[in-house]
Parts: structure tokens; C-alpha cells; sequence
């Protein structure tokens, strides 16, 4: 026979309901990133914090700026070319957003008069990281989409060597291509270059071989411990 005096009956724990994060307006946004040391994105309200770039990130996109800037003079052509501090205004979406870096055909094109939001990009460059990876493919992508100007996405891996580049053909129709060898040229049809591979990766050194590096270091220094005590 029970002892329903034993029996001892827990109240469900109350649970609270996700705390909203505040919402500002594009123009108390603009104020706060002006005021601010580090980095920011504007998501319809919602101002969300940039991660600090690694090394091997900032590597790759002083070399794809250099490299860019470069092809452009040798082929005298019209371009200019943007850092990765240039904001770039959604008007459909009402996002800001950082792009590693973008080029920009003619003569640069702003939302607001002090020239801060940029509104036309013809390319735009993403170095891919861990937390970033799957956004910058496909959700960043697609909002990008929604600027008429932007024609060309180039997505390059920081830690190994593949870069992809998708171009838009028609205005529902984007055509990938993979580039997976040190010794490939980058086709960039929307600005009518080509880049090296290697170039592009110059300085870097890929996570797998950083680890073999310290692999054979730690093989090496235990070889010579033990011949030393031999």
C-alpha cells in the first residue's frame, strides 16, 4: 500500500520567455557605430557585434584588395575598390552590413548624404570563418541578392585551399564554379579579371599544416631529449 505522504508533487518551473534585445533605428545605429571601437551590423532593429578577425582572415584580404587593385590598373579599368570597414545598405531588408571587401563600377553610390551606406556593389568578397561559414554561403548571400547591382560573389576558405565564385547571368540565374588548385586563375567576369590562386593564399598557412608543423616540432624536440639522455 502507497504512503501518499511520500509522494512529493514539483510545481513546473516557470520559464521565462526570451528577453527581446533592443531595437534601433538606422540612424541611432549609424550614430553608435560612428562612437564605437569595434564593428557592428544592423539587422532590421537589431545591432549585432563583428567577431575580431584572425591573422590568416586579415591576410587574405590585404592580399585579394592588392591583388584586385592591381588587375584593375594593368587593365585600365574603371573600379574602385573598398575595404572591409565600408558599410553596405540592404533598402529592401533595412541590413547593414561588412563585406571583407567589394568593388564598386563607376562612381560609388551612397543612401545618405554623409556617404556612409553604400548602395552598389558589383562584387563582393567573403574570407569564410567557423562561425560565419553557412551564413556567409547562403543567408548573406541571398540578402546580397536583393541589391539590382550586385553581380558577383566570391566565397574563399581560410583554411584550405578552395575558393567559389558565383556569378549571376540573368537575374534568377547564377552560374558556381570551385577552384580547389594552388596553380588555378580565378575567372572574375563581373569586373573582367583574373586572379592567381596563389596570390590570393600568399603568406598563409593552412590549419592542417600548421598542425603537421607542430606535429613534427614535437616528434623532433622528443627525439632529441631522448638521444640527450642516451
Amino acid at each position: 500500500m502507497s504512503n501518499d505522504s511520500n509522494i512529493h508533487t514539483f510545481p513546473l518551473a516557470v520559464i521565462k520567455p526570451l528577453k527581446e534585445p533592443p531595437r534601433f533605428t538606422l540612424g541611432a545605429f549609424l550614430q553608435r557605430e560612428k562612437n564605437s571601437r569595434e564593428l557592428h551590423e544592423y539587422y532590421n532593429g537589431i545591432i549585432t557585434k563583428l567577431p575580431m578577425a584572425k591573422g590568416t582572415h586579415n591576410i587574405i584580404v590585404a592580399n585579394v584588395t592588392a591583388e584586385l587593385v592591381l588587375a584593375f590598373r594593368a587593365n585600365d579599368k574603371d573600379y574602385t575598390v573598398m575595404g572591409s570597414q565600408q558599410l553596405v545598405y540592404l533598402p529592401e531588408l533595412n541590413f547593414s552590413l561588412y563585406p571583407d571587401v567589394l568593388t564598386v563600377a563607376d562612381t560609388p553610390q551612397y543612401w545618405d548624404k554623409n556617404e556612409v551606406l553604400l548602395i552598389n556593389p558589383l562584387l563582393i568578397v567573403e574570407v569564410l570563418s567557423r562561425g560565419t561559414k553557412k551564413y556567409d554561403q547562403n543567408g548573406k548571400f541571398d540578402e546580397y541578392r536583393t541589391l539590382p547591382s550586385f553581380k558577383e560573389y566570391m566565397l574563399i576558405d581560410p583554411n584550405k585551399c578552395q575558393i567559389e565564385t558565383r556569378f549571376r547571368e540573368a537575374p534568377d540565374l547564377w552560374r558556381n564554379t570551385v577552384y580547389k588548385n594552388m596553380s588555378d586563375t580565378i575567372t572574375l567576369k563581373s569586373v573582367g579579371c583574373t586572379l592567381d590562386m596563389a596570390l590570393i593564399y600568399k603568406k598563409v598557412t593552412f590549419m592542417t599544416q600548421r598542425y603537421l608543423n607542430n606535429y613534427i616540432e614535437i616528434i623532433f624536440i622528443s627525439f632529441m631529449n631522448v638521444s640527450n639522455e642516451g
